[in-house]
């Protein structure tokens, strides 16, 4: 029988020596990534290398919804769920094998707020006045996505014809999913909640007095409300084209950058993508710098503060931040004047050019729908009570008076402050931005907490101590990023706003806030599933 040697005091050391040196040589295994902490070039990165496909991406997705929207907390934010988003996304596999990927949204899921047209999924603006209808064509932005190898995987919930809070006639009350008590705002809601309880891994909203901006505060997510005629509105259903615009919401600066530049170009049926000739970008990613605020000028619009002790210490500590960064922090002020109009001038435009270019939208329906204006307002009083899942929406609805009532678009109150209000505000707004140097003014996106849903104020115009509307009556880019969240877990966020066609710099700058506090957290009610880890 053979003797084994008797171990000497260095083979303990010997053992050790080469346990480090198998694992050294061992190729590294990267830890998986969680499907909700994932980025767009993260997902796009693990498709292409062979360690997710489209179609898990979009199971994962669907599994969520299952988990969380109708079931579990009722986020209830979809309306419709594409029945093919799973052949789509198999189909976009076969071509990433066969030719490579389109581009940076190849496979990538997205939901639209509906009142997007998609010609193959109703259209309802909420209202369950336009169910089941199927528009003549995607709108423009849609088609763009789709280009891009983006899935549309739902059509979500707003608030009813893009205003007032939440809610709407056909998909009811979404929730906020950090607080189920919550308003996740309008009229973006079903977006921004579905986002922050990752749905999908981009969301488009629109925006026409902080409907995108509203929801990215209170979900706690990114958002951006783009320079007016950046991206096309065509086949959008309108509230009011003077202001209106869409835009993306999504989990990071860096995959609103990688959206945005899939979807800018000119558009023949859209007048107002010409200003954008030459100034927009087809990739806004190159922008994004962790060192951007270094050097950079930041105006504080205080003017918007003292609502809430909670949301001015987030954004007192966001400031401090961005000093750290090496960012110079200046107070503006607002003129009275300024602050005193906005409400007004939003009104005056807003209100009538409603009740023309609904009617104008509606009239590009197929038969069986409402033609005008008249009609919804004499339509929505059938329902007064729940019926056929349909559920009432009084407090929109009430403003379909208060539209009617409005001076026209050829009165002298609309003209007055079309031709003359809005230039005003606009080269005010721009004497602030230059006079003081500044590279961006930043303001808590929402002066207060997200509001109790059975508390919410009747909605109506923005307007209040809000700022948002600013961007709306000047036409100007507004990035919001989340910057902390109250005691109670409610997020808050900050808006950074800047001139014209300024969106490479806002993003610079909202990146470099992201990567310094990374504010962003899952929400409490919508946790990771099993199962959710890429690359395991």
């Amino acid at each position: 029988m053979r003797m084994m040697p008797k171990p000497t005091s260095a083979t303990p050391r010997l053992l050790a020596a080469l346990t480090l040196a198998l694992a050294a040589a061992a190729p590294a295994r990267a830890a998986p990534l969680e499907l909700t902490q994932a980025s767009i070039p993260q997902l796009e990165k693990a498709m292409s290398d062979g360690s997710l496909t489209s179609e898990q991406l979009v199971g994962l997705y669907l599994k969520r919804i299952e988990a969380y929207d109708k079931q579990g907390p009722k986020i209830n934010a979809v309306i419709t769920l594409n029945p093919h988003a799973l052949e789509t996304a198999r189909a976009l596999d076969a071509e990433r094998r066969a030719k490579g990927p389109r581009g940076p949204l190849h496979g990538i899921p997205v939901i639209l707020k509906d009142n997007y047209n998609t010609a193959d999924l109703p259209t309802t603006a909420g209202s369950f006045m336009l169910k089941g209808s199927i528009p003549p064509q995607d709108a423009f932005l849609v088609k763009k996505l789709r280009d891009a190898g983006a899935i549309v995987l739902a059509k979500v919930n707003l608030s009813e014809f893009a205003s007032g809070g939440a809610h709407s006639s056909i998909g009811g009350q979404t929730l906020n999913p950090h607080d189920l008590t919550r308003t996740p705002s309008g009229s973006s809601g079903g977006t921004g909640a579905g986002i922050a309880a990752v749905f999908a891994a981009l969301g488009m909203g629109t925006d026409t007095g902080g409907s995108i901006r509203g929801p990215s505060t209170s979900n706690g997510v990114v958002g951006l409300k783009p320079t007016h005629g950046l991206l096309s509105r065509s086949g959008i259903v309108p509230l009011a084209l003077s202001f209106d615009t869409g835009g993306p919401l999504a989990g990071s600066v860096t995959d609103v950058a990688v959206a945005l530049g899939a979807m800018t170009g000119v558009d023949p049926a859209d007048e107002a993508t010409r200003k954008s000739q030459g100034k927009f970008q087809t990739d806004y990613t190159r922008y994004l710098k962790a060192d951007a605020l270094k050097g950079a000028r930041i105006g504080v619009a205080r003017d918007f503060m003292g609502q809430d002790e909670e949301v001015d210490w987030v954004i007192e500590a966001s400031l401090a931040a961005m000093r750290k960064q090496g960012a110079t922090v200046v107070d503006v002020k607002y003129p009275k004047w300024l602050l005193g109009v906005k409400t007004e001038f939003y009104n005056v435009i807003r209100r009538p050019e409603f009740v023309a270019q609904i009617t104008d939208y509606l009239g590009t329906l197929k038969p069986g729908f409402p033609r005008s204006h008249k009609e919804l307002m004499e339509l929505s009083q059938t329902l007064t009570s729940p019926r056929d899942g349909f559920v009432p929406n009084e407090s929109r609805w009430a403003l379909f008076k208060q539209e009617a009532d409005a001076p026209g678009m050829d009165s002298p109150q609309y003209l007055a402050v079309r031709d003359h209000g809005l230039p005003l505000v606009r080269q005010e707004i721009e004497g602030i931005l230059s006079s003081n140097q500044l590279d961006a003014i930043v303001y808590p996106t929402s002066p207060r907490r997200p509001a109790k849903i059975d508390t919410d104020p009747a909605p109506g115009a923005a307007g209040g101590e809000s700022a948002t509307n600013f961007a709306n009556l000047t036409g100007f880019p507004d990035l919001i990023v989340p910057a902390g969240f109250t005691t109670g877990g409610l997020p808050v966020g900050i808006s950074f706003f800047g001139p014209a066609f300024s969106e490479p710099k806002l993003l610079a700058l909202g990146y470099a806030f992201e990567q310094a506090t990374h504010a962003r957290r899952l929400p409490v009610n919508t946790p990771a599933l099993a199962g959710e880890g890429i690359g395991r």
